[in-house]
């Protein structure tokens, strides 16, 4: 478990496991998925499901449950990619409906960006952190902001990675030190 303190909100991120299954049905709905081009078959949301359980094995990173207290909130996770030609690691996350606007967003990114610190300092590890939300993801921008990244620019993304799917997205990058 790691904390991860923004504004007085306190959050745990857990490692993927089996029961979060219920937490990525929650999130495959019109609503939170409006900007990564909407809800997923059964078929898909459990292939994604074995993926993130599959991530720390393979040693490309980790998919997170946010927790609020004991309850599966939202997710965020970091993980190994090529963007053009340099090896960087990208996050992503969600937040439940019912809880966006409180700062969990904030204090899991918060909490992240300490995971990633560490796994950058392992030899041949990627510098950097970049978030790919849609330009028109508002709120995913601002946390962007919020947490100290560098807007690169827009940019043409394929999401998801390998499906061929492009959306237009703001580049966001921060450089992960190398101490």
């Amino acid at each position: 478990m790691r904390p991860g303190r923004l504004r007085r909100v306190t959050v745990r991120l857990e490692p993927w496991s089996e029961p979060a299954l219920a937490l990525l049905r929650k999130i495959n709905t019109p609503q939170m998925r409006r900007h990564v081009g909407g809800p997923e078959t059964e078929e898909a949301l459990l292939a994604r499901h074995r993926r993130y359980l599959a991530m720390p094995a393979a040693g490309q990173g980790c998919m997170f449950a946010v927790l609020a207290g004991d309850e599966m909130v939202g997710s965020i996770a970091y993980h190994r990619r090529e963007w053009q030609g340099e090896q960087i690691y990208e996050t992503g996350w969600n937040v439940l409906p019912p809880y966006q606007g409180r700062g969990i967003a904030a204090a899991a990114g918060a909490a992240l960006i300490g995971v990633v610190q560490e796994a950058a300092r392992a030899a041949g590890a990627p510098r950097s952190l970049h978030a790919f939300p849609s330009v028109d993801n508002e709120p995913s921008n601002a946390l962007c902001r919020r947490l100290g990244f560098h807007l690169a620019g827009p940019c043409d993304f394929e999401y998801p990675r390998g499906s061929g799917t492009v959306m237009r997205s703001n580049d966001w990058r921060l450089e992960l030190g190398q101490d």
